[in-house]
């Protein structure tokens, strides 16, 4: 009985370890949340490890540079459709696009491509990454940077709403060319807004050109 009592009083302590960080804040991560129209994700930024590729990230969150985009692409493995990564962002929006920031390699960062971690989509030059993102279900070391392969950006992990990046996942595909192949989603999922939990926002000061009505 003492062995039961004490089993429940370990995991009493050490089950919430992850919904903690999802609602208060912890010392060297920056919280962000994003509402989609099918729930809200909550961030952790591991600012400490990876700071050029946190800073960028929240940059984009406070000029609001990411509201009213989508997640666009739902990656699953062919073996296992459950597994997989989710990107979203301001896809090639010109208007939304804020300057080239250094690669991150993650064996110099240690931040790790785990599951539900938070990674930075770029072209092949390593310091192209910008303003779209990846959210990954199950753990994906291929895409940690190994010799010459400088490999992507990791910088944090999802906290809160998991069963989200899941159903986003889910999101029947289709279209797409190249490594996109039958990966668009159909009906992309709106994010509404997406805003930090910590600290105070530091926005670029940066024209919001996105915002400008054109008539014609």
């Amino acid at each position: 009985m003492m062995r039961i009592l004490l089993a429940l009083f370990l995991l009493a302590f050490a089950a919430p370890a992850s919904a903690q960080s999802a609602t208060r804040a912890t010392p060297g991560y920056v919280r962000v949340k994003i509402d989609t129209n099918v729930g809200s994700i909550i961030v952790a930024l591991d600012v400490k490890r990876a700071p050029a590729t946190s800073k960028n990230f929240l940059a984009y969150v406070d000029d609001g540079r990411f509201d009213d985009t989508d997640f666009y692409r739902s990656a699953r493995r062919k073996a296992d459709p459950k597994l997989g990564f989710v990107q979203g962002g301001i896809r090639t929006d010109a208007r939304r696009i804020l300057p080239p920031f250094p690669h991150e390699r993650t064996d110099r960062t240690g931040v790790k491509h785990v599951d539900g971690a938070i990674s930075m989509a770029r072209r092949p030059e390593a310091n192209s990454a910008g303003g779209n993102f990846v959210l990954l279900v199950g753990a994906m070391p291929s895409m940690d940077a190994k010799g010459d392969f400088a490999g992507y950006a990791a910088f944090g992990r999802v906290v809160g709403g998991m069963d989200v990046v899941k159903r986003i996942l889910a999101k029947p595909t289709g279209g797409g060319s190249d490594a996109m192949k039958g990966q668009m989603i159909l009906d992309p999922v709106r994010i509404l807004r997406a805003r930090r939990l910590d600290g105070k926002p530091q926005p670029t000061g940066q024209p919001k050109v996105w915002l400008i009505n054109v008539r014609r």
